[in-house]
């Protein structure tokens, strides 16, 4: 059975999370929570959150072991660019795009074909 969880607006760009996305798509679930657990980036932290309350569902709502589960799939999506303004010389000011993303997370209790 798959289960999901969504973190949406986060504060950070979609290259930060996809870097660390790439290294525990399709592990166990033991494997990919330690992998971002000493991952020195708050991006790996935020990815941790989302994976827990994922777990934290199918263990809730659907009744399934955190032993069995596994990642079926990390998707991150981009999200609003929000304007900002940095200021230049002369009273003028440059336009810069503060990126957000999207988190989905996805675990199976089925064993990888």
């Amino acid at each position: 059975m798959d289960v999901k969880a969504t973190s949406k607006w986060i504060r950070t760009g979609p290259r930060k999370l996809r870097r660390y996305a790439d290294l525990v798509r399709n592990e166990p679930l033991d494997r990919a929570r330690g992998l971002l657990h000493v991952a020195a980036s708050p991006a790996a932290q935020t990815l941790l959150k989302c994976l827990d309350s994922a777990v934290a569902n199918a263990e809730n709502n659907h009744g399934l072991d955190a032993e069995d589960l596994r990642i079926k799939a990390m998707q991150i999506d981009g999200a609003m660019k929000i304007p900002r303004l940095r200021p230049r010389a002369r009273g003028r000011a440059d336009r810069y795009y503060h990126r957000t993303c999207h988190v989905t997370v996805v675990v199976t209790d089925e064993e990888a074909a």
